[in-house]
């Protein structure tokens, strides 16, 4: 497949003139339909294509005018090769974009579709597009002549569930833990979720007792793992395995393959592996991810956590992860974040940062957090005033949330 077959796929019309082109074309569309056309007729027309939020501020808009305009000319990219350009980032705040093509989109579509024994995929979509789960879960139906039906996620939320139609392959959907979460509390979503093939959860860690609550529900879902870097996701639990009670993120999909290296970390290869950050470009070695994680004997990955997420309190070294899961298994904080604050006594104070608008019972919380090694249980919990900074994704940037809270209790001083 080339690209212009690729916008036919997309429904571009027939007859868009591919051009080179100076700069990047950005789609920035919050609504989908409207995203899902601007994005058709940009692959049809050439040059380079930069998915964007609608929800970006001066910063991140600033950061993209610079990088839409220092398009570096290579073999590879003047063959057409890397010109998608999808956000994505890390704890820094710095903006990157991973660049993929038609290449690297269809290496993970014909994965997934083996991996999950599905000749057409039919999604409903609850995730923004510019984002690699929401675009993904798009391109393996258009690749495979399914059919896509995003939904607006509030409305979901609020009860506005549309009755699916029967198809042969029956329909999935991709959710990140706080939405789920948020259904469980409701019986008709519940019965609404069970409509489906397979719910794909990702996007951040689940916590355990939300994994139990689903399995007795006998909702099929698959953990996976993934991210922008390998066009969403190159391991996958399948559901059966999941209701038969295996907690990990599972095989490597046939596009791809997962070995663990030194220091525990993940390492990637496969054809559908990124070209570079934009403006730069690399070669298809594998990629060396900042996760930790573990091989069992029958290939199953299970991700430890992140390692540039490690706090460090009194030498000690606490995986936050692993304590968010704990805290959120309590039920009283709608969401939350463990972080290591500078402090001159313990280096990173570790500290439970959540919604101010929350009300916690702590009586709950410390009977739980009582169980931990000294040194893992929390010195502080703060509640965060204005709005939670939580994405679509349900994923947070760290460090910039250390400096709000840190800036927060210099006020309250």
């Amino acid at each position: 497949m080339d690209r212009a077959q690729l916008a036919l796929l997309l429904g571009a019309p027939a007859g868009l003139v591919a051009e080179p082109r100076h700069g990047a074309t950005v789609i920035k569309s919050g609504e989908p339909r409207r995203f899902m056309t601007e994005f058709a007729q940009a692959v049809a027309q050439g040059g380079v294509v930069m998915l964007a939020s609608d929800t970006w501020g001066e910063n991140e808009d600033r950061q993209l005018a610079g990088l839409r305009e220092q398009e570096q000319i290579t073999p590879a990219t003047a063959a057409g090769k890397g010109w998608l350009c999808i956000p994505t980032g890390g704890t820094s705040g710095e903006l990157k974009f991973a660049r993929h093509d038609e290449e690297t989109l269809a290496a993970a579509v014909r994965g997934f579709a083996r991996h999950f024994g599905i000749t057409q995929v039919n999604a409903v979509g609850v995730l923004p597009l510019h984002h690699v789960s929401g675009l993904m879960a798009w391109l393996r139906c258009a690749l495979t002549g399914g059919e896509y039906r995003p939904l607006d996620w509030k409305e979901v939320e609020g009860g506005e569930r549309p009755v699916l139609p029967p198809k042969p392959g029956g329909w999935v959907i991709s959710l990140v833990p706080t939405q789920l979460e948020r259904l469980l509390h409701d019986a008709a979503a519940v019965a609404w979720l069970k409509g489906f093939r397979i719910i794909f959860l990702g996007g951040a860690p689940a916590w355990p007792d939300l994994l139990d609550r689903a399995a007795a529900l006998g909702l099929p879902l698959s953990l996976g793992y993934g991210m922008t870097e390998t066009a969403a996701m190159v391991t996958a639990l399948r559901p059966e395995e999941f209701l038969a009670g295996a907690r990990n993120n599972g095989t490597a999909l046939p596009h791809a393959t997962v070995r663990v290296g030194a220091g525990d970390t993940i390492v990637i290869g496969g054809d559908s592996l990124f070209r570079g950050y934009h403006p730069a470009w690399r070669d298809r070695q594998e990629f060396e991810t900042q996760d930790r994680g573990l091989l069992d004997e029958r290939n199953h990955l299970f991700v430890l956590g992140r390692r540039d997420a490690v706090i460090i309190t009194g030498g000690e070294k606490v995986d936050p992860v692993e304590i968010e899961a704990l805290l959120r298994g309590t039920g009283q904080f709608p969401d939350l974040v463990v972080l290591g604050l500078p402090d001159a006594k313990w280096g990173q104070l570790l500290v439970v940062v959540y919604p101010g608008n929350a009300h916690p019972d702590f009586h709950a919380v410390i009977r739980v957090t009582n169980g931990l090694a000294d040194y893992k249980r929390p010195k502080s919990y703060i509640p965060l005033v204005g709005a939670w900074p939580a994405g679509a994704q349900g994923k947070i940037n760290r460090a910039a949330l250390v400096e709000r809270v840190v800036a927060q209790l210099k006020v309250r001083r």
